[in-house]
């Protein structure tokens, strides 16, 4: 794969049904236009920070398995393991499956019987069981895994058309923005002299959070309340906007298939975080100019119900269709389908490779770290993924996906850029073709960031974010196992 190819594989795997829809649930619990673009702005500065900070690593370190290989290397093989035992479990499945889970919800448009509430069969009374909207995602993700099974270069071609059409797709919901603007949404979100925009982002009246009771002990309410009121709203709603902004990694674990990837791996990751972090903070400026942000839950109008609770939180099916009535609708529901099946081919490609890595340090089951002879692909590596996979597309909605694979993506995107730190100390001397933009700054600020994003998770989410610690922990024991019995397999041998 050349820079194309590469730069298809950042922006595909970054552009999923994340950008659709999350934006009316970050709506929801901000409440200010300004918030909302800020926490997007937010995502942005640490998307790009990671993006650099990686391209230095992915440069000095060009094998398949990028990240898993980087923090082996960085940190030590248990650090490695717990990245790639974790991507396995949840971070890079989790995501396929919501996304695939996005899909079916998108096919709904078109066919009103796949929805998550046409169950197939159900368990209890929550979301685990088949219904008609996972069941469609089981089958695109059967579809795409088999046709990665014919090779790296088919993966890579039905990559690049999906990323094209959905940049595309991404491009004229920002047309839309110019063309069909909303004189009653944009008094109502921006206002004169944009009054209306900042509404609701004062310290004085933004969702003040006592600083004491935050950190669980006594204290006052006050101005520093206030600031940590704002900075943890913005910190929980990162969930939705990390979580579109996610997999731009993806291109690092395929590196052993990039031609020159010493110059081609810091490319494509500048060049594809830049262009499509720029098409969402532009698309969220599009919903906020054709739908007021505050709605109501049962107006039967488009713009009645606003971003917060537009359908299903369909947010740009229903700012088409606000703009161009029912067609508009089919058309954005179109390209959401092309734009999630592209980016469940770019994710099902990557993640294999990672398992292959893990499997060849012997780390991992021993049949994944095969080729095929015909394909030169990881085939059981591809499968095993699918079979995982499927079972979480099971497992909860689209919205309890998103919310347990953030806060473990979270944690190893840390230890990775402090893995950048420790290589700096440890391999001074290493050949290093590209450096990190405003090392040692950038990296650092992305570390406090991200930190304080997981400290915010942890004490307002744990539901979530507890049981991803948990599953991280779980891996300890987990690696000494596979340790053992790998030496015990050398030793025979």
């Amino acid at each position: 794969m050349g820079l194309f190819s590469a730069t298809a594989i950042v922006m595909g795997s970054m552009i999923g049904s994340g950008i659709f829809i999350v934006s009316a649930d970050m709506s929801r619990t901000m409440g200010s236009p300004a918030l909302l673009i800020a926490a997007w702005l937010v995502t942005a500065v640490m998307t790009i920070i990671g993006a650099l900070s990686y391209g230095e690593l992915a440069a000095m370190m060009p094998k398949a398995g990028g990240q898993y290989v980087y923090l082996r290397e960085s940190l030590g093989p248990l650090w490695g393991f717990l990245y790639g035992w974790t991507l396995f479990l949840v971070i890079q499945t989790g995501t396929i499956a919501a996304v695939g889970v996005a899909f079916g919800k998108f096919l709904g448009v078109f066919f009103p019987s796949v929805s998550q509430s046409n169950w197939i069969w159900h368990v209890g009374s929550g979301n685990i069981g088949l219904n008609t909207a996972n069941l469609a995602a089981i089958a695109i993700i059967t579809l795409l895994t088999l046709l990665n099974t014919f090779g790296v270069k088919m993966g890579a071609a039905v990559q690049n058309v999906f990323t094209s059409a959905k940049v595309l797709a991404l491009m004229a919901v920002v047309l839309v923005g110019v063309v069909a603007k909303n004189a009653a949404a944009v008094a109502a979100n921006f206002g004169a002299g944009w009054h209306e925009f900042w509404a609701g982002s004062g310290l004085q009246t933004l969702h003040t959070v006592d600083v004491g009771s935050f950190f669980g002990f006594g204290g006052g309410a006050g101005s520093g309340s206030a600031v940590v009121g704002i900075f943890t709203v913005v910190a929980v709603v990162q969930v939705g906007s990390l979580f579109s902004s996610d997999a731009w990694n993806n291109v690092t674990f395929t590196a052993g298939e990039i031609r020159n990837p010493k110059r081609n791996l810091p490319l494509s990751l500048a060049i594809g975080t830049g262009v499509v972090l720029l098409l969402y903070v532009l698309c969220n400026f599009v919903y906020l100019s054709v739908l007021p942000m505050a709605g109501s839950a049962t107006a039967t109008t488009v713009a009645g119900r606003g971003i917060e609770f537009a359908s299903q939180d369909r947010v740009a099916t229903a700012v088409m269709e606000s703009a161009f009535g029912a067609l508009g609708a089919k058309l954005m529901a179109a390209a959401i389908l092309v734009s999630t099946f592209g980016c469940v081919n770019g994710m099902l490609l990557a993640g294999a490779r990672v398992y292959y890595a893990m499997s060849r340090d012997g780390l991992f089951f021993k049949g994944v770290g095969k080729l095929s002879e015909k394909s030169k692909t990881p085939v059981n590596s591809l499968w095993v993924q699918w079979a995982w996979t499927c079972l979480l597309c099971l497992s909860g909605s689209y919205g309890q996906l998103l919310d347990y694979v953030i806060f473990a993506v979270l944690i190893f995107y840390i230890l990775t850029i402090v893995g950048l730190f420790v290589l700096r100390r440890t391999r001074p001397d290493a050949v290093r073709p590209y450096r990190a933009i405003g090392y040692p700054v950038l990296p650092a600020l992305y570390i406090v960031m991200a930190t304080w994003i997981c400290v915010v998770l942890l004490r307002y989410k744990p539901q979530y974010t507890w049981p991803g610690l948990i599953l991280v922990l779980i891996g300890l024991p987990v690696y000494f196992v596979w340790k053992r019995l790998g030496s015990a397999v050398d030793v025979q041998g």
